[in-house]
């Protein structure tokens, strides 16, 4: 299949300016700590290992959880489901949670509930990309790259049906792509 590109929303360059701006505030933030940030996988890998590669903690640890409100669909249906939870016991840890994109929400309050429950001293969330006017639920975002409005999004991690995720920018994807495979 043959997608196509609407437009650049975000070149490689400023998106690589963005993380070493969110990196040098993780920096600061966490002097001294020894957090856990914890990837959500599929997306946030491209995002979190830039961000990894940044941050000035020789103490930080890594681990990724899998979960998703989407499924095989395009928009969220609300039901939150954990396919891959973290190794690392989060009682006691400063959790980071990175993410690529939040819309509605769901995945993250679920997330961040979750790990609350599990016993972390304290879970904060990172995204590199924010559809705020998506949102359904509350949840506060503490670190954000980029506030975005409501378009299909690829590239940098972000996909469609598993393609595009290795293209260097974040691209709008033509809507006319979206009913082809749904």
């Amino acid at each position: 299949m043959a997608y196509r590109i609407k437009e650049i929303m975000f070149t490689e360059e400023q998106i690589q300016e963005k993380v070493l701006e969110l990196a040098k505030q993780l920096t600061e933030d966490y002097k001294g700590k020894s957090p856990i940030f914890v990837g959500i996988l599929k997306g946030s890998f491209v995002f979190m290992a830039d961000l990894i590669k940044n941050v000035d903690n020789h103490e930080l640890r890594v681990d990724f959880m899998r979960a998703s409100s989407y499924g095989n669909k395009t928009k969220s249906d609300g039901q939150v489901n954990i396919k891959l939870d973290m190794e690392f016991d989060p009682k006691g840890e400063d959790i980071l949670i990175i993410e690529d994109i939040i819309d509605s929400g769901y995945t993250l309050k679920c997330l961040h509930e979750y790990l609350l429950n599990k016993g972390a001293k304290s879970v904060k969330i990172v995204t590199l990309l924010n559809k705020s006017e998506r949102r359904v639920v509350d949840i506060k975002v503490d670190y954000v790259g980029f506030e975005i409005p409501d378009k299909f999004i690829i590239g940098y991690g972000l996909d469609f049906n598993e393609h595009l995720r290795n293209l260097p920018y974040i691209g709008v994807l033509d809507e006319t792509c979206l009913g082809e495979e749904e």
